[in-house]
């Protein structure tokens, strides 16, 4: 039994390892998607000031860098000082070989000023490019699926893996030990993967139920929305459309909306072709606001309980989970890698002793028979 656990950690490993080294690089890189992005684009953060402006200065500013029929889907205020405004916007013109959402742009803006910092489109940048290769191994169609296929892998692995690092004899605390072998790569193996394997049990996990989300909808009570399983999607996966002109100006949804309920706006989403509906979010408690854009009526909503996928997407990428769970994420993202690496040094040098092996057992035959 244990030497056919053996078999199947050593050839996923093996076989699996070109993929899992990105997969688990781009993984540990995006637990601090935001502070990397703070790293790699500075201009974007270059704030003057902490000051508020009236929101349609933002919209005006973020429309001068926008192109004709992109339509405005979310304004963010800042969340903390020194932090832009940041609008997102549908854009227009999506080329006919492209499936899936259509692209976004996101504007920076200073708060003080309205000046415009910066602005990307969703398909560039090299944390996108980390999300694409993390995903989907920037595989078109199926690579969402090679993903969770490859963290069903990873989860026999760790399992597998904790049972072969199980001393066969003695107390299981002599497999913390340092040296139970004379090569460095073989003791770094056994020990880096016993204190991975049930953050990496649970990251697997977690990745598959991402990849998989018709599967595990059942749990849920079936996936509702379109592909993917993305509440209120189109038919084909897309997202709903902003409205390209909503009836209410956007002073007047405030206006109502704070009449309906008083209190600090951190974001409003546009209203969309699917769902006529501004949403105002409020900082105080998570509170949200609807202002229909057909009559302006306002209503106080309650935080919505959060569903099981995004919880199950939260505890994979770390988000709102603590700095705690966030570095054991990362480390399971890092520490996959260098035990492809030393796995694969270990399987090469057995290589080399079985051939040493053979070659005593032949040059003995040989000696006995002459």
């Amino acid at each position: 039994m244990r030497n056919a656990w053996f078999q199947v950690h050593k050839w996923i490993g093996l076989l699996l390892a070109v993929l899992i080294i990105p997969l688990s690089v781009t993984g540990a890189a995006l637990v601090w998607d935001d502070a990397l992005d703070h790293a790699l684009n500075p201009q974007r953060y270059a704030t003057s000031g902490s000051g508020l402006l009236p929101m349609q200065r933002y919209v005006a500013a973020a429309r001068g860098v926008l192109a004709r029929g992109d339509r405005i889907a979310s304004l963010a205020l800042p969340a903390a000082a020194g932090e832009p405004v940041i609008v997102v916007a549908s854009v227009a013109a999506k080329p006919k070989r492209m499936a899936g959402p259509p692209p976004r742009k996101t504007v920076w803006i200073d708060p003080a000023t309205a000046r415009v910092l910066d602005s990307a489109g969703s398909g560039g940048g090299l944390i996108r490019t980390f999300h694409m290769i993390h995903g989907s191994l920037m595989i078109p169609g199926v690579g969402r699926q090679v993903v969770g296929w490859i963290g069903v892998a990873m989860l026999v692995s760790s399992l597998s893996g904790l049972w072969l690092w199980w001393p066969t004899v003695g107390r299981w605390v002599r497999g913390l030990r340092w040296r139970r072998h004379r090569n460095i790569d073989t003791n770094l193996h056994h020990l880096l993967g016993f204190w991975i394997a049930l953050p990496l049990f649970v990251l697997s996990l977690t990745g598959a139920w991402i990849s998989f989300p018709q599967v595990f909808g059942g749990a849920q009570g079936g996936v509702q929305g379109g592909a993917g399983g993305r509440p209120g999607a189109r038919p084909g996966g897309q997202r709903p459309l902003p409205l390209a002109t909503p009836k209410l100006a956007l002073d007047a949804v405030i206006a109502r909306g704070i009449a309906a309920s008083p209190g600090a706006i951190t974001k409003i989403d546009w209203p969309t072709d699917q769902k006529p509906v501004w949403k105002i979010a409020l900082a105080q408690g998570d509170r949200a606001i609807t202002v229909a854009d057909d009559d302006g009526t306002a209503k106080l909503v309650p935080p919505p309980r959060e569903p099981l996928a995004r919880t199950m997407r939260r505890i994979h990428d770390g988000t709102g989970m603590g700095l705690v769970w966030q570095i054991l994420i990362f480390l399971g993202g890092l520490l996959p890698a260098i035990l492809a690496v030393t796995g694969i040094i270990m399987w090469w040098r057995s290589r080399g002793w079985r051939a040493q092996l053979k070659a005593r057992q032949r040059a003995r035959v040989e000696a006995v028979a002459t």
